[in-house]
């Protein structure tokens, strides 16, 4: 499927400073860029990083002087997911992950597995397929924490969302990941531009580990699956976030817009008897 994808920030630069963005749709085995821009007003040095993970596209824009920056992204992206037989997604045994993948199954910043090992234990650990467990932990997550705007910050954590059973699409994602990995399924932070979310923001959920494939799931069930244009992954929000400000820098403002390119669109979520699980 194609989309155009759009993101229109504005900045308030007091003095001069570094701002690093994480807004570009990435480029992965399921997921082709195939027309992109940026541009910034006023002119300002831009340089684009590769974090070696490969798990990011990263601009750098730096600036010595008092302005108002103008940044614009917008690109053609064409996603496919795949339809994977959820038979074939069980737990994949610690002594035979990939070293890559090791890092997924760790306590991170915003998602403190080990403080919830006995929580995720007590009410998932009988299922015995590990895409029963995610399934089950992400219906949970559903109906006890209630998506409330505003109500948490950037140092809410996956152990205060279960504390306060409230929280946005971040929350929800931290948590998802956190009772994941404490139950031996390495999960990681996904963010990216999503079609048919309303309102239209970025948007955060979270992949596991199954059956050697990277699954994505979404407890806030806010946008349909096969919706997603992928801008970074990682242990938490902490290595995706959107922006990172060095200097006295404030965001004034934030558009988002993904739209459906061409073709029709058959909206997938999990129902049913979740016979499947979905890979981009």
């Amino acid at each position: 499927m194609k989309f155009n994808v759009l993101s229109e920030l504005e900045y308030d630069v007091d003095l001069g400073g570094t701002l690093i963005l994480n807004i570009h749709a990435l480029r992965t085995a399921g997921q082709t860029i195939l027309e992109e821009s940026l541009s910034v007003e006023p002119y300002v040095k831009v340089e684009e990083l590769f974090p070696a993970d490969g798990e990011s596209r990263l601009v750098r824009l730096e600036t010595s002087e008092k302005t108002k920056l103008k940044i614009k992204y917008q690109a053609l992206v064409d996603t496919s997911c795949r339809l994977i037989d959820a038979a074939l997604l069980d737990d994949v045994p610690v002594a035979q992950m990939p070293a890559a993948i090791l890092p997924f199954l760790y306590p991170s910043r915003y998602c403190q597995s080990d403080k919830l090992y006995r929580l995720a234990n007590n009410k998932f650990g009988h299922f015995e397929h590990a895409f029963d467990k995610v399934i089950a932990l992400t219906d949970w997550i559903y109906r006890n924490v209630e998506y409330l705007s505003g109500s948490t910050n950037a140092q809410t954590s996956a152990y205060d969302t279960v504390t306060e059973q409230a929280g946005v699409c971040r929350d929800f994602a931290h948590l998802g990941i956190a009772l994941c990995r404490a139950l031996t399924i390495p999960a990681r932070y996904f963010t990216g531009y999503s079609y048919q979310l309303s309102p239209a923001d970025f948007h955060a959920c979270f992949e596991a580990y199954l059956g050697g494939q990277w699954i994505i799931f979404d407890p806030t069930r806010l946008a349909p699956l096969n919706g997603m244009v992928k801008i970074a992954s990682g242990r938490d929000a902490a290595d995706a976030a959107i922006a990172n400000f060095f200097g006295n820098i404030s965001c004034g403002s934030i558009k988002v817009d993904c739209q459906l390119a061409e073709g029709n669109f058959e909206p997938v979520h999990y129902s049913g008897e979740y016979i499947y699980g979905i890979a981009y």
